[in-house]
């Protein structure tokens, strides 16, 4: 995959991440607070607590801490797949974010 086409899905994922945290806040309860710098967007929750995903350039991959840990993800036939245990990257979102916000979840690529 050249640079160029990792940016394009890799904007795209945080474009959707974006999406859905607005669609979120307009349907729950869960008021998360997300801030785009960059590359990077950080979500933060009503208890405090923070997911923060960034692209990492040079390996072409996006990467997700939450508090149950550190994930990195590539773009595998079209879905960004966990490198260790192959995850989908908006499905561990949802759980992640759902376990941090105390309430059911979800993020999808698909606005």
């Amino acid at each position: 995959m050249t640079d160029l086409d990792y940016l394009d899905h890799a904007e795209a994922a945080l474009k959707a991440i974006e999406m859905a945290c607005d669609r979120i806040n307009d349907e729950t309860e869960a008021d998360i607070d997300n801030q785009r710098t960059g590359g990077m967007i950080t979500l933060t929750f009503a208890n405090r607590s923070q997911i923060v995903i960034n692209l990492q350039k040079p390996l072409q991959e996006i990467w997700m801490a939450a508090r149950a840990g550190g994930f990195h993800y590539k773009l595998i036939n079209g879905q960004w797949t966990d490198t260790k245990d192959a995850s989908e990257l908006f499905a561990r979102l949802s759980r992640h974010a759902s376990e941090q916000a105390g309430q059911a979840l979800v993020f999808s690529a698909a606005p």
